[in-house]
C-alpha cells in the first residue's frame, strides 16, 4: 500500500516538472519565432496549471498514458514559416532530453543525502521518474502520428499534400489508439507480447539514455 502511494505521488510530482517544461518549450520557441498566440492564451509560462488537462493528468498517473493541453500556435505569424514550424515542433522533445540530462545528476546526489524517512524515498523516486518520463516522452512524442510532435516535424518537410497525407493524418491516430489499447490489455492480462508500443519505447529509451548515463557516470 505504502509503495503504491509513493509510486503515484512520485509520478505526479515528476509530471509537475516534465509536462510544463515540454509545453513551455513549444510556447517559448513560438513566441521567439514571432507568434504571440501562446502568450495570448496564457501558455507562455511554467505554471503547471496552465498546461495540465485534468483527465489527461489522471490518466498519466493511473495508467501511464495521458495528455496535456496542446499549445495553440499560428504558423502564419512565423518569421520563417518552414524553419520556425520545425523548431516549434521539435522544441518539446529537445526540452525532454535536456530535462533528463539535468535531472539524472540530481537523482545521483539524492542517493547520498541523509535519510528522512518517506521524504527521502519520495524525493529519490520522483527524480528517477523525471529522468525516465522525460526520455519516454522524448520517444513517444517523436512518433510520426498526428497529433504528436513527430508528425508535425515530418509535416514541415512535405511540400505537396496528397490524398494519402490527409488520410494518414485523419486515420493514423487510430493506430496510436490501438497500440495504447494493446498496452492496457497487456498490463491487465499479463500478455506482455501485446505491448508493442511499450516494448518499442523502452527499447529506444535504453539506447538514448546511454550518452546521458555515460556522461554523468564518469563524473560521479
Amino acid at each position: 500500500m505504502v509503495e503504491s502511494a509513493i509510486k503515484y505521488i512520485s509520478i505526479f510530482l515528476a509530471l509537475l516538472i516534465v509536462l510544463p517544461l515540454h509545453e513551455f518549450a513549444h510556447a517559448f520557441v513560438a513566441v521567439k519565432s514571432g507568434d504571440y498566440t501562446p502568450r495570448m492564451y496564457g501558455r507562455y509560462t511554467l505554471n503547471p496549471l496552465a498546461h495540465f488537462d485534468v483527465l489527461g493528468l489522471l490518466m498519466f498517473v493511473a495508467v501511464g498514458f495521458g495528455w496535456a493541453k496542446p499549445v495553440p500556435v499560428n504558423p502564419a505569424n512565423f518569421k520563417h514559416y518552414r524553419l520556425d514550424s520545425f523548431l516549434v515542433a521539435i522544441a518539446g522533445v529537445v526540452m525532454n532530453y535536456i530535462t533528463a540530462f539535468l535531472f539524472l545528476p540530481l537523482y545521483y546526489l539524492s542517493l547520498n543525502i541523509p535519510e528522512f524517512g518517506l521524504f527521502t524515498t519520495v524525493l529519490q523516486t520522483s527524480l528517477s521518474y523525471v529522468f525516465v518520463l522525460s526520455l519516454v516522452f522524448f520517444v513517444f512524442n517523436l512518433l510520426p502520428i498526428f497529433p504528436l510532435d513527430g508528425f508535425r516535424v515530418v509535416d514541415c518537410f512535405i511540400k505537396r499534400k496528397t490524398r494519402f497525407y490527409y488520410d494518414y493524418k485523419t486515420y493514423g491516430i487510430y493506430v496510436l489508439y490501438a497500440l495504447i489499447l494493446l498496452s492496457f490489455i497487456a498490463d491487465f492480462t499479463g500478455f506482455h507480447y501485446l505491448d508493442i508500443l511499450g516494448t518499442a519505447i523502452n527499447f529506444i529509451v535504453g539506447y538514448i539514455s546511454v550518452p546521458i548515463t555515460a556522461f554523468w557516470g564518469l563524473i560521479f
